[in-house]
């Protein structure tokens, strides 16, 4: 195993060069020129000039992301030149911890209902249970995460929060980013329910197509699992049915459930883009939003860039998890 991670983690370089790489060559490609994005299209046309020679957009592809290379290498992921220079790396910061709150968030509910209708379904298989599922599943993959969004606002807006991400009369300040943590850890109950208000109805919107696949996956790994030899062992040995199905059935259908859920994490980061745009959620979705309006290279490049290292890095975790899972992985 420890082999193994070592493998990994060499070639984690190669995967940040390759989606760095994609990223800048294709946000070049996009029309619109970033020059009069920073100075405003009634600037003159030598003042364009200028600004295109200063920050090197004048000059060949390749030769930019050399630049940016040396600049990525030295931990530093450019400027936003609509906020007065700050420094994307800082923006990035503020805006990660809600999308990553929010994708927990959803991928919990995803979890826990779709992994009890998974096994439901495939313990009561044919029966109203198991139709219920894969209506659910059927919905869930069907249905518009944005159109999803506007109804529960249509419909609950009454009972939840309708925008934002925590109440404007409270006063919070970070520690982590993570709000709900953050409150949490120093008692701010208050806080920590508004803000957990606020997160429901996007993480419900959001959940849905990982509920459904979850739902579906686990079914067909249970289905598998309970017709084996050891399960049919247990129950001839007098074992409850839900010792069997719990114990001898379930962690062994986890693997293919854990290699989904690790997949949905890194999808659920890009997803947010749609539902904290609905909900009016401060996140990484609405910044990548933003600024590919605004044309910031340098602030969409650092915001793909960054969550497809989240994605990289959830994905080895669930690598490691199918050890502590399943036996035979670890031996293998």
């Amino acid at each position: 195993m420890t082999a193994y991670l070592a493998r990994r983690l060499l070639l984690l370089p190669f995967t940040v060069l390759a989606v760095s790489f994609v990223v800048f060559v294709l946000l070049r490609s996009v029309p619109g020129d970033p020059a009069v994005a920073i100075v405003g299209e009634k600037a003159p046309l030598e003042v364009r000039e200028r600004v295109r020679k200063e920050r090197g957009f004048d000059r060949p592809v390749l030769a930019q992301f050399g630049v940016y290379l040396r600049r990525l290498a030295a931990g530093d992921l450019g400027e936003s030149y609509k906020s007065s220079g700050e420094r994307v790396s800082e923006q990035i910061l503020r805006r990660l911890p809600p999308t990553v709150e929010l994708s927990i968030a959803a991928m919990a509910i995803a979890l826990v209902i779709g992994g009890a209708l998974g096994i439901l379904s495939a313990v009561r298989r044919g029966t109203w249970i198991d139709y219920l599922s894969a209506g659910v599943s059927l919905a869930g993959v069907s249905v518009p995460v944005f159109w999803l969004g506007f109804i529960l606002l249509l419909l609950l807006g009454g009972l939840f929060p309708t925008g934002g991400n925590l109440n404007v009369l409270y006063r919070y300040e970070p520690v982590t980013g993570f709000l709900l943590l953050d409150t949490a850890m120093r008692g701010q109950w208050a806080l920590f329910g508004d803000g957990l208000c606020h997160l429901a109805l996007p993480a419900i919107a959001l959940s849905t197509i990982p509920l459904a696949m979850t739902a579906r996956i686990t079914r067909a790994a249970m289905l598998d699992v309970l017709g084996s030899d050891y399960v049919r062992t247990a129950r001839a040995k007098g074992a409850p049915p839900p010792r069997v199905v719990l114990r001898h059935a379930l962690r062994n259908a986890l693997i293919p459930v854990v290699t989904l859920l690790g997949l949905e994490f890194g999808y659920l980061l890009g997803g947010a883009v749609l539902t904290e745009t609905v909900f009016n959620r401060i996140g990484m979705g609405t910044y990548i939003l933003d600024s590919i309006r605004n044309t910031e290279y340098d602030s969409v490049g650092g915001a793909v860039l960054v969550l497809s290292l989240v994605f990289v890095v959830v994905n080895l975790v669930v690598d490691v998890l199918y050890a502590a899972i399943d036996p035979r992985v670890r031996h293998g």
